[in-house]
C-alpha cells in the first residue's frame, strides 16, 4: 500500500529519548528525567474531586464543537481577571489539546505552500505539522542580543504568509513583551501576514506576567492549554482565541475533524481554573528549580543560555564541548544517568551545539540530576 509523502515528517527526538531512558530504568538503571517538557504533578485535586462527582450522573457525551458555552465563558473571564481584555466568549474555541489548536489554525489561515516564519529554535512540531499539510516552514534565525525571539527586521524579504510567535517560548523560556508584540503585530498587518501566538506556558512566569498578543490586537489567533500550568498533560485540552470573522470557518472545521475535545477533560479544565493556590504551589518549585539550573549549568560550565523569563526550560549552548548534542545528551544519559533533550529537534540548522533541559520536576531531582551533570562535564573540561 502506497504511503503519502505527508507523513515524511522527522520524528520528535525528545520522545525517543524518553524511550532509551525508559529502557535504561527497566534494567534497573536510575534516570533523572530531564527531556520531557511535562509537570511531574497531576491535575488539582479539587478539581479531580468535582469531576469524579460528575461522572456519577453524566453519561459525558458529545458536546458542541467549539465546546462547553461555561469552559470559554470561565477562559474568557480569565482574560479579564489576569490580562484586563474584555474577551468576546464566542471567540474562545476549546481543543483538542493545543496540537489541535494547531491543526485547525494552519487549515483555516494557509493554502497548501504557504510560508509560515518560526524563530529558530522552536517547538519542534510546529514545522512538521506545517510540513504534513503540505505548507513551508521557513526558519527565521533569531540572536542572543533578542533573546531568541523574532524582530520585525528578521521578517525583511522572506515572503511570509504567516508568523508564529511563542511566548514563553520551548525551548528557551524567553518572553516578548508588549512593546515587541505591537512591533510583530504593526509589521503583519502591514504585510497581509496571519499572526499566531502560541502562549501555553502563560501562568509559568518567574517575574512579570506574560503578556498576551491580544492585548495589542484582535488580529491574531492565540494559542493556549491546559497541559502545562494547570498540569493536565494526558488530558489533551486546549484552547484558541480566534477572530470574530473566524469563529464559523474554525467550528466547520472542529465539527469534521474533531467532532468535540474531550468532555471529561473539558469538565476536569473547568473546574481546574478555580485551583490557583494548588497551582501556584506548583510554579514556586519551578522558581526554585530554575534558580538551582541556572547556578548548576554555569558552575558546570555550560553557562551560555539566555535565562528563562518562564516555562520551565533551559537552552544552553555546548559547542565547545561538542559539534554533536544527539550524541552529547546519548552520552550524559548512559554515562550519567540524565536525559536530556537533543538542540537538533528545536532547531534543524543549529542545533548540534544546543541541548535542552527540562526543570519541571521535584526540587529533590534536580538537585541530583545536576550534581550528575557536574560529574559529567568535569571530564569534558579538563
Amino acid at each position: 500500500m502506497k504511503l503519502s509523502q505527508r507523513g515524511d515528517v522527522d520524528p520528535f527526538i525528545v520522545m525517543d529519548v524518553m524511550e532509551a531512558a525508559r529502557k535504561l530504568e527497566a534494567a534497573g538503571r536510575h534516570v533523572i528525567h530531564m527531556e520531557v517538557g511535562q509537570p511531574s504533578t497531576g491535575a488539582p485535586q479539587a478539581a479531580l474531586a468535582r469531576l469524579g462527582d460528575a461522572l456519577q450522573h453524566d453519561a459525558m457525551g458529545y458536546t458542541v464543537g467549539l465546546g462547553l458555552p461555561a469552559l470559554r465563558a470561565r477562559i474568557a473571564r480569565h482574560y479579564g481577571d489576569v490580562y484586563n481584555v474584555d474577551l468576546d466568549p464566542q471567540r474562545v474555541v476549546v481543543t483538542a489539546g493545543a496540537s489541535g489548536a494547531f491543526l485547525l489554525a494552519f487549515n483555516a489561515l494557509f493554502e497548501t505552500g504557504a510560508r509560515v516564519g518560526l524563530g529558530y529554535p522552536c517547538y519542534p512540531s510546529y514545522r512538521q505539522i506545517l510540513r504534513a499539510l503540505d505548507m513551508q516552514p521557513v526558519g527565521i534565525r533569531t540572536t542572543m542580543e533578542n533573546r531568541m525571539q523574532p524582530v520585525p527586521a528578521d521578517l525583511a524579504g522572506l515572503r511570509l504568509d504567516g508568523l508564529l510567535v511563542a511566548s514563553p517560548a520551548n525551548p528557551t523560556g524567553t518572553m516578548l513583551d508588549r512593546a515587541a508584540y505591537q512591533a510583530l503585530s504593526d509589521t503583519c498587518n502591514a504585510s497581509g501576514i496571519s499572526l499566531i501566538s502560541d502562549e501555553i506556558y502563560h501562568g509559568i512566569e518567574y517575574g512579570s506576567v506574560a503578556e498576551t498578543a491580544l492585548s495589542v490586537t484582535d488580529d491574531v489567533y492565540v494559542i493556549n492549554s491546559f497541559s502545562k500550568y494547570f498540569s493536565m498533560t494526558g488530558w489533551r485540552v486546549g484552547w484558541m482565541v480566534v477572530p470574530k470573522d473566524h469563529i464559523r470557518p474554525i467550528e466547520r472545521l472542529a465539527q469534521n475533524m474533531f467532532i468535540c475535545p474531550n468532555h471529561a477533560a473539558q469538565r476536569l479544565a473547568l473546574a481546574s481554573m478555580d485551583a490557583r493556590p494548588e497551582l501556584d504551589a506548583n510554579l514556586a518549585v519551578y522558581k526554585a528549580n530554575r534558580d538551582l539550573i541556572i547556578a548548576g549549568l554555569r558552575e558546570a560550565g555550560l553557562g551560555h543560555f539566555a535565562p528563562p523569563d518562564g516555562a520551565f526550560y533551559i537552552y544552553t549552548d555546548v559547542s565547545a564541548y561538542t559539534d554533536d548534542a544527539l550524541a552529547f545528551t546519548a552520552a550524559l544519559l548512559q554515562e550519567a544517568g540524565v536525559a536530556a533533550a537533543p538542540g537538533v529537534d528545536f532547531d534543524p540548522e543549529e542545533g548540534h551545539h544546543w541541548v535542552r533541559f527540562c526543570y519541571a520536576r521535584q526540587t529533590s531531582d534536580i538537585i541530583e540530576g545536576i550534581a550528575r551533570i557536574k560529574a559529567f562535564m568535569a571530564g569534558r573540561r579538563t
